[in-house]
């Protein structure tokens, strides 16, 4: 079964630090994790008050207590919604997961599901979806999961222009996990 640790950190190594991009539909964003779609996030108390002191945003990185937030909030509200612990393919479990993080864990979960040739594609990741993500050839399902995921890169900037400037991230992003 796929291991929680490893995969936090490949997409923490993707997420970044603290950002606040105007642009950003999310706005402030720490790890990933987006104020304005996590308002009630228990680690934005903490970021508020490493606001206040010395070294900002550079101190949120050393500060154990944030650390074990998001690795709670990504645990609960990602690896376990994708069932990341039921996924036998470490790379796969990986994959699914950090593509949650970055489009839900609903959008992952049914570009998984047409990866894996599981109909109907609910974006609920049922034990029907566990069988076929455990049974299907890991290359040949990062490779689909990567196209799929590329497509609706294309898609989101077809239709909103002033996302083309993350396109070039989101598709390196998409490629790292190949």
């Amino acid at each position: 079964m796929a291991d929680f640790a490893p995969a936090l950190k490949a997409t923490l190594k993707s997420e970044g630090g603290y950002v606040n991009d105007p642009t950003d539909r999310g706005g402030e964003t720490y790890c990933g994790i987006a104020r304005k779609m996590n308002p009630k996030w228990e680690g934005w108390i903490t970021v508020d008050e490493l606001r206040k002191k010395p070294n900002f945003p550079k101190n949120l990185d050393s500060d154990a207590n944030l650390l074990q937030q998001i690795a709670r909030f990504y645990k609960i509200n990602y690896w376990d919604r994708v069932r990341g612990d039921d996924i036998q393919d470490q790379h796969i479990a990986e994959s699914v997961f950090d593509f949650g993080v970055n489009a839900g864990t609903g959008t992952s979960i049914k570009l998984a599901q047409i990866a894996a040739k599981v109909s109907p594609a609910s974006g609920v990741m049922n034990d029907d979806s566990l069988k076929a993500l455990n049974a299907i050839d890991p290359e040949l399902f990062i490779s689909k999961f990567t196209l799929n995921k590329v497509a609706r890169y294309v898609d989101i900037c077809k239709k909103n222009g002033d996302q083309k400037k993350f396109i070039f991230g989101w598709v390196r992003r998409a490629l790292e996990g190949v």
